[in-house]
């Protein structure tokens, strides 16, 4: 099981506060020591402090903080950070997977446009495999499991199928996009697009 200061529990503002990357504790630590970056010390959302490295230091650690032990006590570990002069935010594309294919598809099959649950959908190869179809962006689509199985080793058009759209590759987005909230850390919420809080 990973300590808290391998888990990446920390996100990464841009100097403009805009999200974009996670990181561990440990790096949020570094960046802060050398005077890259702030932590944030989130009171509200209306209430947000850029702090430094030894102001950081003497923060009392709260209830349900995050927290390393050090021979001067206990510290308590940043969620939010901004980076003092870094200003871009950087674009990234979806990585071709099953899980890539759930975010460009909507988590709808492609043939019914149902909206599928977790482990009901998988990849299907709209020109098959056998028949010289490529494992692409543009050959493949999220399917309900079953109806990848009935359409088996054939085109859509063979198993009496149509696809709701042409399957393109997806644009590139800015990281904030794709950025995840894995530990629902409240404080990420309001940096999040994709986050209700």
């Amino acid at each position: 099981m990973k300590s808290v200061m391998e888990k990446k529990v920390v996100l990464v503002l841009n100097r403009n506060w805009q999200a974009i990357d996670a990181t561990t504790p440990q790096e949020a630590f570094a960046a802060m020591v050398t005077d890259a970056a702030s932590a944030l010390d989130v009171k509200s959302r209306d209430w947000m402090v850029p702090v430094n490295w030894s102001t950081w230091r003497a923060l009392p650690v709260r209830d349900g903080d995050f927290s390393v032990g050090t021979v001067d006590g206990k510290i308590r570990v940043p969620t939010v950070m901004v980076l003092r002069s870094f200003n871009r935010v950087p674009m990234r594309r979806l990585s071709f997977s099953l899980r890539g294919l759930w975010e460009r598809d909507g988590g709808r099959c492609q043939y019914t446009g149902r909206a599928l649950r977790q482990g009901e959908g998988n990849i299907d190869h709209v020109v098959p495999r056998s028949r010289g179809g490529e494992t692409s962006w543009e050959n493949c689509v999220l399917s309900d499991r079953k109806v990848n199985q009935r359409k088996a080793d054939r085109t859509p058009q063979e198993a009496g199928m149509r696809l709701l759209g042409r399957p393109t590759q997806p644009p590139s987005v800015p990281v904030t996009f794709l950025l995840k909230n894995p530990y629902q850390l409240p404080e990420w919420a309001m940096f999040l697009p994709n986050e209700t809080s």
